[in-house]
C-alpha cells in the first residue's frame, strides 16, 4: 500500500495524517473492488436507455466514501465500502472532533461540480467509467438528464440524485444530451457558474454512423442510412436537421455554451485519443478537475477483440473489465460515395470548431 503516497492540497485538515491514511485505504479499495464495482458494466446497459423513458427515484439507501451507485434497470445496486477506520470515522466521532466541526468527515448530497455535457456516441460513458477510478471523484451511474428533460422537477430533486461525497470529492454527472438543448447552458449556468464542464468530441461521420448503428439496434424496420442523411440524394443534399448529422455540427453547439461560461471552463476530449491513449486523456481530465493524475495507465489494456481499452485485472478478482456489449459495436457499413460527401458537408464546420476550441483534432 506503500506504493500510494497521496499528498492532498487542503491545509484546513487538522487530522491530516487521519485523512491521508483514508485516502490510502480508499485508493486500495477502489482498485481492489473494481471488480465488484464494475459489475454495471458486464449487464451492457446502455447510454441513455436507463433514463430514456423511467423516471429515475432517488435512491432509498446511500453509503458512504468509496462506495458506487449503479443503476441496472432503473434499480439501485449498491456496494458498501468499509475500511479499517470503520463506520464511526465520518459519523461525526468525538474522538475526531477536537477543534472542527467534523464536517470533512461527513459524507453529504451536493449539486454537482463538474459535468460531461456530451456528446453521444463520443465516449461519455467510457470516460465517466474511467474517471470513477478516481477516489476523490463521486459519480452518477445513471444519466438523469435533469437540465433537458427533468428540469421542473427542481434543484432539490437533482440534489437528491447525487451520491454522498466528502468535502474534498468532486460530485458529477453525465448527460451527452446537454450539450445540443438550446435552454441547458443559461439553466446550468443558474445552478453555478463555476462549474466544469467537459465534452467528449470524436469525428463527426463516424458518430453519425455510431448513432444510426445505435438507432438501427432499438427500431430494426428503421431506413437505410442514406435515404435519411440526405434531402435530395441526386444533388447531394444534406439533411442538417437530422439528429445524428445534427449532432456533430460541434461549433455551433460550442457556441451556445460560450456564451454563457468561459472557454478555460469547458475541457474537450477526444473521443479518437480516449481510446488509442486513454491514460493521456484521463491525465489531462483529471488537470483540469484540479485532482491529483491517480487515474494512469497502470489502469488500462487494449483489448484487441473489442477495439477498446478495458480496465486491468483488479487485486483479488479473476477477470479484467471491459465496458458493456452496446460499447465499441460494428457499425454498419455505408458507401464509400456517402462517407465522402459527408465529410465534405462537415469540413467547414470541423475548421470552425478547431478554431473555437484552439485545438486540431485531426477528423478527416
Amino acid at each position: 500500500m506503500a506504493a500510494f503516497h497521496y499528498h492532498h492540497h487542503h491545509h484546513h485538515y487538522p487530522h491530516s495524517d487521519l485523512r491521508r491514511l483514508f485516502h490510502r485505504l480508499t485508493i486500495a479499495s477502489s482498485l481492489s473492488i473494481l471488480c465488484f464495482s464494475l459489475v454495471y458494466l458486464l449487464t451492457g446497459c446502455c447510454e441513455s436507455e436507463l433514463s430514456e423513458n423511467t423516471d429515475i427515484k432517488p435512491p432509498t439507501r446511500e453509503f458512504l466514501v468509496s462506495g458506487w451507485q449503479y443503476e441496472r434497470n432503473g434499480t439501485s445496486v449498491e456496494r458498501e465500502v468499509t475500511t479499517a477506520l470503520g463506520e464511526d470515522a465520518f459519523s461525526g466521532h468525538p474522538g475526531l472532533e477536537a477543534n472542527s466541526s467534523g464536517k470533512e468527515w461527513t459524507a453529504t448530497r451536493r449539486l454537482p461540480q463538474a459535468l460531461i455535457i456530451g456528446v453521444k456516441k463520443g465516449g461519455t460513458r467510457a470516460l465517466l467509467e474511467f474517471l470513477r477510478l478516481h477516489p476523490d471523484i463521486r459519480a452518477l451511474g445513471s444519466e438523469p438528464h435533469f437540465f433537458d428533460r427533468h428540469y421542473a422537477r427542481g434543484l432539490d430533486w437533482y440534489r437528491s440524485m447525487m451520491p454522498k461525497a466528502l468535502d474534498g470529492q468532486i460530485v458529477m454527472e453525465k448527460t451527452p444530451r446537454y450539450f445540443v438543448t438550446v435552454e441547458t447552458p443559461a439553466r446550468v449556468h443558474a445552478m453555478s457558474k463555476d462549474v466544469k464542464l467537459i465534452v467528449v468530441v470524436r469525428d463527426p461521420v463516424t458518430r453519425a454512423i455510431s448513432d444510426y448503428t445505435q438507432i438501427i439496434s432499438k427500431t430494426p424496420d428503421i431506413p437505410p442510412f442514406e435515404s435519411l442523411a440526405f434531402k435530395n440524394r441526386t444533388n447531394g443534399e444534406i439533411d442538417s436537421l437530422w439528429s445524428p448529422l445534427w449532432i456533430g455540427l460541434y461549433a455551433q453547439h460550442l457556441e451556445r455554451w460560450l456564451a454563457w461560461f468561459p472557454r478555460t471552463q469547458i475541457h474537450l476530449v477526444s473521443g479518437e485519443r480516449l481510446i488509442s491513449d486513454p491514460a493521456g486523456e484521463l491525465g489531462k481530465v483529471q488537470d483540469f478537475l484540479g485532482l491529483q493524475r491517480i487515474v494512469t495507465d497502470k489502469h488500462f489494456y487494449f483489448n484487441k477483440t473489442k477495439g477498446f481499452p478495458c480496465l486491468k485485472k483488479p487485486e483479488g478478482s479473476s477477470k479484467p473489465h471491459c465496458l458493456g456489449k452496446t460499447k465499441g459495436r460494428m457499425h454498419a457499413s455505408i458507401d464509400r460515395e456517402v462517407l465522402q460527401r459527408l465529410r465534405e458537408f462537415y469540413k467547414p464546420h470541423n475548421q470552425r470548431f478547431y478554431q473555437m476550441a484552439g485545438q486540431d483534432f485531426g477528423w478527416q
